[in-house]
């Protein structure tokens, strides 16, 4: 047994290396074992989200982001069809990534499937010397008291057993991974409500039997209801096709013919047949170890929050980790981490749920498809229902939902009373309220306002007369707390801010804001590091 390491991760996929990469990043040596041999050959996750898009921006991996996978040109649409060849119901249009600006983000979403976004965190986790990466071992079991963890792992070429001792375990390793499984897991949520099957494929022929042009995805609604949908993947020849429940009597070429309304040439690459679960964990610290990602919550893909989920997971937990590791983080820190990611998994698996579930229910009837006045009579009436009910481009999936959440309340963020945006107002709305990430604002040729957080805390001086920092920045010297102070003179990013003085996490989530520095900073600066006031 070797000395003991800062941190082991168990589960190399994307939850687990971003993790590797948040903590090499601030000079922690991590180390990250991983059963598979890290390569991936089915798409399982098919994009990343805004909030997404700005944690690679962090890392440093956006540009190789947005250069792989979905073509920037292609446009993002969603296709409500009853096959390829049948009617369009309705088209969402969205725009091709090279034309998307929205004006609250530096980065918007990108189409880039897990076949590629996975190499990429991969590669940025080995070019940092902090991360040692460990594939082919597996996790078998471990201990753990008030000094350590233990835990014994093994070389599958190998097989070859060891015992690693480090200061923190967490399993970035699945619902069924070997740390759900030691822990006993309870979770709560409906459970298990569909079995689904994924056909990953590939086919030049698809985009040349209908008239409906490109879109990134198609969804199918036939006699037999809303069924399944194909997602583009390279946006020329692969696609993936998500069916919502699997029946009896359904197989590969079944499908492929259900969703063209005819036969075409195509060569499948795999087929996976898994469960559609809402599950969140009733904890996510047990002493030393923690659970981040699937670990923690499972959810139906309608809606795209999984990795959106359980990125935040990764960049939550590890700046609280950094924290304990260089010395400066209370005790009380690593508990927030629960009660501040829970909530937002609690909401983001039931959204998914119900966009299954509405989805589900879309009118259906043997004239879907037809050519006749009873079927277009049927397909209004299909609208009409889509319109009236909330889906992934709709209010119940909206910014607010994956961009405006609000650590609040935590022990570690201060309110101060100002009104809750709800997540479902259909507009984004910026805020730099206590709990919420704080907002996007241009600062430089290039660069964000999300640029200057990660590295410790920072401490916004805003306006053309800013407030005096100067108590803050002592109190946090005094209790060892990296902060920076930054000054912003621009009137049009104090008033998106608020107030004078804004205090942002490392994670960029606002912790404190006023418009003068409190007269207690040093009780100030013990809470937000997760301390009592001494």
């Amino acid at each position: 047994m070797t000395d003991m390491i800062p941190i082991l991760i168990s589960g190399g996929g994307p939850v687990g290396l971003a993790l590797a990469i948040e903590i090499g990043l601030a000079g922690i040596p991590v180390t990250l074992v991983e059963r598979r041999d890290g390569s991936l050959s089915v798409p399982k996750m098919s994009g990343l989200s805004i909030r997404s898009m700005e944690f690679n921006r962090r890392w440093g991996i956006a540009e190789a982001v947005k250069a792989t996978g979905w073509p920037q040109y292609r446009p993002n649409d969603f296709s409500y069809c009853t096959s390829m060849i049948g009617p369009e119901i309705i088209r969402v249009r969205i725009p091709p990534y090279a034309e998307l600006h929205p004006p609250f983000t530096p980065e918007p979403p990108a189409g880039c499937a897990q076949i590629f976004y996975d190499p990429i965190l991969l590669a940025k986790a080995r070019s940092l010397p902090n991360v040692t990466l460990r594939h082919m071992t597996s996790l078998d079991s471990f201990t753990q008291d008030e000094a350590g963890v233990r835990a014994v792992v093994t070389d599958r070429k190998t097989g070859q057993s060891e015992t690693i001792a480090a200061q923190y375990l967490v399993g970035c390793d699945g619902a069924d991974g070997a740390v759900a499984t030691g822990l006993a897991l309870d979770y709560e949520g409906v459970g298990v409500f569909a079995e689904s099957v994924n056909i990953y494929f590939r086919s030049k022929e698809l985009m040349e039997i209908h008239d409906k042009g490109w879109a990134r995805f198609f969804r199918f609604t036939d006699a037999g209801g809303t069924w399944g949908e194909i997602i583009g993947i390279d946006g020329q020849e692969t696609w993936r096709l998500s069916v919502l429940r699997a029946l009896p009597g359904y197989d590969t070429p079944a499908y492929m013919r259900r969703l063209a309304g005819r036969d075409f040439a195509y060569e499948v690459l795999s087929v996976t047949t898994w469960e559609r679960r809402e599950r969140v964990a009733l904890r996510y610290r047990y002493g030393r170890v923690l659970i981040a990602g699937d670990a923690a919550h499972q959810n139906s893909p309608t809606g795209g929050l999984g990795l959106h989920t359980g990125l935040a997971d990764a960049v939550d937990v590890g700046w609280k980790l950094v924290a304990m590791l260089q010395g400066w983080g209370g005790a009380a820190l690593l508990d927030s981490y629960q009660i501040e990611r829970q909530p937002i998994a609690v909401k983001n698996v039931q959204a998914c749920t119900g966009e299954f579930d509405l989805l589900s229910a879309l009118p259906t009837g043997p004239e879907i498809d037809k050519d006749t006045p009873e079927g277009a009579a049927l397909r209004q009436r299909w609208v009409e229902t889509f319109r009236a009910t909330n889906h992934a481009n709709s209010p119940i999936f909206t910014e607010n939902l994956r961009l405006g959440y609000c650590y609040e309340p935590s022990p570690i963020v201060v309110s101060d009373d100002s009104p809750v945006i709800p997540l479902e107002t259909k507009q984004f709305v910026p805020s730099a309220r206590p709990g919420t990430r704080a907002p996007h604002a241009w600062i430089g040729q290039g660069q964000s306002t999300l640029d200057l957080f990660g590295k410790g805390f920072v401490l916004l001086r805003l306006g053309a007369t800013p407030a005096d920092a100067t108590p803050l920045a002592n109190a946090a010297a005094f209790r060892h707390v990296p902060l920076k102070v930054v000054e912003i003179a621009d009137e049009k990013i104090a008033a998106l801010y608020e107030r004078g003085l804004v205090l942002v996490r490392p994670d960029g989530h606002v912790a404190w804001r006023g418009d003068v520095a409190p007269s207690d900073a040093l009780g100030l600066i013990d809470r937000v590091r997760g301390s009592s006031p001494s």
